[in-house]
């Protein structure tokens, strides 16, 4: 990974519908080298996929909480089982194993209260091993979706 790499992967961070064409004129490279460049970030992994940005009150989702898991068990199979069981929420916008207490950090996003103490009740206390689950809400976004630095 070189620089003009990194000015492709910022460019693609701020608008990731750019053309090929347009791209190369924002990294100063003739298109063909731009778009080899841009495959090869593709296939290498480094590029990971193309989605848009959607504001979740946009979509009824006004209510957001971060809930922090600690685990009872953390044998490998029920650790696998958890996050596979996350992974299925709809809900559960990220969710990052930590190292200490507590073991995960979920973000989670539902319509309101009411909706996000279901979840909690009937999905979140259920899963496999746990052991405690403590919530905070999310007064306001400080910084969000900000670009990897180049």
């Amino acid at each position: 990974m070189d620089d003009v790499d990194r000015k492709i992967l910022a460019e693609l961070q701020q608008d990731g519908r750019l053309t090929v064409t347009e791209l190369a004129g924002r990294v100063r490279l003739s298109v063909s080298p731009c778009h080899r460049r841009l495959r090869e970030l593709e296939r290498s992994g480094a590029i990971s996929g193309y989605r848009a940005v959607v504001e979740p009150t946009a979509v009824g989702l006004t209510f957001e909480a971060l809930v922090f898991v600690s685990m009872r068990q953390e044998d490998r199979d029920t650790v696998a089982e958890f996050e596979r069981a996350i992974g299925e929420i709809e809900y559960v916008l990220d969710a990052q194993r930590l190292f200490g207490e507590p073991d995960y950090l979920l973000r989670v996003a539902t319509a309101d209260l009411a909706a996000f103490q279901r979840l909690y009740d009937e999905r979140l206390a259920t899963l496999p091993g746990v052991q405690r689950l403590t919530s905070t809400l999310v007064m306001k976004h400080v910084v969000r979706g900000r670009p990897l630095p180049a």
